[in-house]
C-alpha cells in the first residue's frame, strides 16, 4: 500500500517547508531591519515586522497542513472537512508558487514545488475512493448494514414499473 508512506512523506516535507519558510522570512525581516531599508517611503520597522509575522503565519499554515497529512497517515483514513480543504489549498499554493518560482528563481524551485504538489494530489487521490458514507446514508437495517434482503442481494432504488396493461382485440 502506497497511501501511508505518501502521507508520512507529505507530512515531513510540509513540516520542513513550514519551518524553512518561517526561518527565511524571519531572516529577511532581520536584514531589512539591520539595513534600515525602505520601499517607497514605507517604515522599515513596519516592513521588518510584517515580514516576520507573514513568515510565521505562512510557516504555521504549512505545519498545520503537515499535521493533517500526519493524521491521515496515522489513521489511514481520508481527510475530511477542513483537513481536506487545507490539503487542497496547499496543492493550489504549491502550483502557484511553482509557476512564480519558474520565472523568479529557476527550474529547481519549479521542480520542487511540482513534486510537493504531486505528492499532495497523490495523497488526496489515493484516499478518494475510500470515503465512508455519512450516517444518514449508511442504512438503518437491524444489523446497521442497510436494508438488504436476507439472501444478500443488493437493494436498488430503481423505480418499479407497473405491469403492462392488457390489450383488447
Amino acid at each position: 500500500m502506497v497511501r501511508r508512506p505518501v502521507a508520512w512523506i507529505v507530512a515531513l516535507v510540509l513540516f520542513a517547508e513550514g519551518c524553512g519558510i518561517a526561518a527565511l522570512q524571519w531572516i529577511m525581516g532581520m536584514v531589512v531591519d539591520n539595513q534600515d531599508m525602505s520601499l517607497a517611503g514605507l517604515d522599515p520597522d513596519l516592513m521588518s515586522l510584517s515580514s516576520k509575522i507573514g513568515g510565521v503565519v505562512f510557516g504555521l499554515y504549512f505545519v498545520l497542513c503537515g499535521v493533517v497529512a500526519l493524521l491521515v497517515g496515522v489513521r489511514d483514513r481520508a481527510p475530511a472537512g477542513l483537513g481536506r480543504v487545507l490539503l487542497i489549498s496547499a496543492a493550489v499554493v504549491h502550483g502557484v508558487l511553482g509557476a512564480v518560482g519558474w520565472g523568479l528563481v529557476g527550474r529547481g524551485a519549479f521542480l520542487f514545488m511540482m513534486v510537493v504538489m504531486g505528492l499532495l494530489v497523490l495523497l488526496l487521490m489515493t484516499y478518494d475512493g475510500q470515503r465512508r458514507p455519512a450516517p444518514e446514508e449508511a442504512g438503518d437495517g437491524p444489523d446497521g448494514t442497510g436494508d438488504s434482503p436476507e439472501d444478500g442481494s443488493p437493494v436498488t432504488d430503481a423505480p418499479v414499473s407497473p405491469p403492462p396493461a392488457p390489450t383488447t382485440p
